[in-house]
């Protein structure tokens, strides 16, 4: 049960606000942003999804800059208000087809339809996309796409060659094209999320893949959908042996852990020749969700060194490496790395004719920053850093082991289009017939991003 639901723009503009029951405050939205603007408890940057103030729990996740928030004073389970906010950004998006601070303003009076569709008296009623058809009755005010800062994964897919029209990912479930006509096309997003940990000698201590298969259908009638994945894919390890299993890289086999299935998905062939058949509902819906721990190769190598420099100086050479090959493209690759508290400055030396790269030293919390607009597959990048420690330094505490003590981890983040590390595939999919002209437009794509990708020093 919640009491209110509302949107903050990045400035903490109010742009939606509902109050269901009445039970909280009427400045709650205001004192929730300057809560997380100004969060400094535990030493933490950001605040947490969930924290307390004087008696109201607020809850928050962040979509494509925008802060989804809801309150309330009873004890409820975290985890569900969470999922719920998660939904009702994907139910907004359904509709609006792009979700931004610009489409939810245009977009007010349908926005609130949805709202009082989702919850009614702080109560969740229903998510579905599908469900919702029949209770709504605002068209969407479409919003140019094409003005709007790439915040979401729309982005990662906008680039290269022929991939896809422009307007993939930004159409209105209910809105037909122009003309009235409905485009019929289906989209199938394979997107992994992966963590990683290495050592300081550059062995990786652990790795493991969480990965969803998304779909957003366009299509009329809701015919039923068969998608094939890997004929070699296997859940679970079976009867392997720790050692066989790690071993089953480079054998072509895709090993996962354990998966389970959106509720339209029929598993009657999967055993035999791992199709999913489904017909599948409107808006966006993950048909698989799959964690892998099988050994795979990381996209990015990193290797970090920190010698001595001179009188209270120190230098730090830092190299990322793209394991993937030249024709793929990483996006929007930033590295980070805390220094010793006594940094007092940091001086930076790229390698000549290098563009596209940004450096900086947040003094406040001492921390190394690295950007990268674009990484080509293949292509290894250095950056030198020149660190200055404070003249109170104590003499005996300036060595290399104390410098290294304090230094690091190297943290990275990255998108990478159109590539997948797992090898799971999409190898057809197919569309039941209408008739011998019917032939929808079908759009696969893959794109790995770092969930937590750490180098030890």
């Amino acid at each position: 049960m919640i009491s209110q639901f509302f949107v903050l723009s990045q400035r903490g503009d109010n742009i939606v606000f509902r109050d269901y029951r009445g039970e909280v405050a009427k400045g709650s939205a205001e004192i929730f942003f300057r809560k997380v603007k100004f969060w400094k408890e535990d030493g933490q940057e950001e605040a947490p999804p969930v924290f307390n103030v004087d008696g109201v729990s607020y809850f928050h996740v962040k979509v494509v800059g925008l802060l989804f928030v809801a309150t309330t004073r009873v004890n409820v389970s975290p985890s569900l208000v969470l999922e719920l906010l998660q939904r009702i950004a994907r139910v907004i998006k359904d509709y609006l087809g792009v979700l931004s601070e610009d489409s939810l303003r245009k977009n007010f009076v349908l926005v609130y339809e949805l709202l009082d569709e989702v919850i009614d008296f702080g109560y969740m009623q229903t998510t579905s996309t599908e469900v919702l058809k029949s209770y709504i009755f605002n068209e969407p005010i479409v919003v140019d796409a094409a003005r709007l800062q790439p915040l979401g994964p729309a982005a990662i897919f906008m680039q290269g060659t022929k991939r896809m029209p422009g307007t993939a990912i930004t159409k209105s479930v209910v809105a037909n094209e122009p003309g009235g006509r409905k485009r019929e096309e289906i989209f199938v997003d394979i997107i992994e999320k992966i963590s990683v940990t290495f050592s300081s000698s550059g062995y990786i201590l652990t790795s493991e893949i969480d990965g969803t298969i998304q779909m957003k259908s366009y299509l009329t009638g809701n015919p039923e959908i068969r998608l094939a994945l890997n004929e070699d894919l296997s859940i679970g390890r079976g009867g392997e042996s720790a050692n066989d299993y790690r071993s089953s890289y480079g054998s072509g086999a895709v090993i996962l852990d354990d998966c389970n299935f959106h509720e339209s998905v029929r598993l009657d062939s999967f055993d035999m020749d791992r199709t999913l058949a489904l017909v599948p509902p409107d808006g966006e819906f993950p048909v698989m969700n799959y964690r892998m721990t099988q050994e795979f190769k990381p996209p990015f190598h990193i290797n970090c060194l920190i010698e001595e420099a001179g009188h209270l100086k120190a230098e730090v050479i830092l190299k990322v490496r793209a394991e993937f090959p030249s024709n793929i493209t990483a996006n929007t690759v930033v590295l980070e790395m805390p220094l010793p508290k006594y940094t007092t400055r940091a001086s930076f030396e790229l390698e000549p004719g290098v563009t596209g790269q940004r450096t900086d030293f947040k003094g406040a919390n001492k921390k190394l920053e690295w950007d990268l607009e674009k990484f080509v597959g293949g292509v290894e990048h250095t950056l030198r850093a020149k660190l200055t420690f404070s003249q109170e330094l104590h003499e005996l505490w300036f060595n290399s082991a104390n410098i290294i003590k304090e230094a690091g981890p190297v943290s990275m983040t990255f998108t990478i289009p159109m590539y997948n590390v797992s090898r799971l595939q999409v190898k057809y999919l197919q569309i039941a017939k209408k008739s011998s002209s019917y032939n929808p437009y079908r759009w696969v794509r893959y794109v790995t991003q770092a969930n937590s990708y750490v180098a030890r020093i």
